[in-house]
This record gives C-alpha cells, sequence and structure tokens, in this order.
C-alpha cells in the first residue's frame, strides 16, 4: 500500500474527448497545479504517447524541484496517467450528465529522502488532496470557460 495516496473528482460540462485534449497537454499543468511552475516534453516527446517523457518543475514556498516522468496511460477522453520516480498521478474520465466526470488521483511509488525530510507522509496527504481539488477547479474553469 502507498504512503501517500488521495483523490478528487469533479464534473465538466464538456465531452471527454475536449477535457483529455486540456488534461493530456502537460505543458499547461503550471496554469492549474499549486505547485508546478514549468512543465516541458524532453526528448522526442511532442505530445501525450505511452513513453513520452516530460519534466516537470515545482515550488513550494521556498523548496523547488524537479521531477522527470513517463506516460503510462494516453487513452485519448478516457484516461492519462504518468509516473515520476516516486508518483503515479493519473486522470480518468467517464460520460457523465452531459459531460465528463474527472477523477485526479496520486500514489506514492516511493517515499524517498527528499520527500522523508521535507514533508512527512502523514503531512503531505492533506496537502496533495487539497491541491488535487484546487487542480480539477482550476481544469474545469478552463475547459468550460473556452466553450
Amino acid at each position: 500500500m502507498a504512503d501517500v495516496e488521495g483523490q478528487a473528482t469533479v464534473h465538466i460540462n464538456a465531452a471527454p474527448e475536449k477535457v483529455y485534449a486540456l488534461i493530456s497537454d502537460v505543458t499547461r499543468y503550471p496554469e492549474w497545479s499549486p505547485e508546478q511552475v514549468k512543465t516541458e516534453w524532453v526528448g522526442d516527446a511532442k505530445g501525450p504517447a505511452v513513453g513520452a517523457k516530460f519534466k516537470g518543475h515545482n515550488k513550494l514556498g521556498i523548496l523547488r524541484w524537479s521531477r522527470s516522468a513517463t506516460v503510462k496511460a494516453a487513452d485519448p477522453g478516457k484516461e492519462f496517467t504518468f509516473e515520476t520516480p516516486e508518483t503515479r498521478w493519473s486522470y480518468k474520465l467517464s460520460p457523465a450528465g452531459g459531460g465528463t466526470d474527472v477523477t485526479e488521483s496520486f500514489e506514492t511509488l516511493k517515499y524517498g529522502l527528499f520527500s522523508k525530510l521535507t514533508a512527512p507522509p502523514k503531512k503531505r496527504a492533506p496537502k496533495l488532496e487539497g491541491d488535487v481539488q484546487k487542480t480539477l477547479e482550476r481544469i474545469k474553469a478552463a475547459v468550460e470557460g473556452s466553450a
């Protein structure tokens, strides 16, 4: 079982394919994430595909760090999942009520020394759950605002 895991769900008034197009564009994550400040595809990656790699740069207070990530699932309109060395992040989409229910989840795969020193698991989980909810609300506003 993961040391840190959680999820949140939001309903977005748009088709799953439209929501997926936004969620799978990792270069836009800094617009929504409370911690991420920059994200870019790396290597030959130009967009979401299984095996594509990207790097996210994060900030929390005075702490700054970067993580490489690999796309593990890229199923348009259904799922976008990626993993860093420590955490699996997943967005699952399902049609509902003329729109899309989006669930974002995270699961710790390995809790490294940096993480243990800066944010013990019992303190990190509630913060991440709140951030996931904020992220989803911002994605909802972006998608519905462009409808």
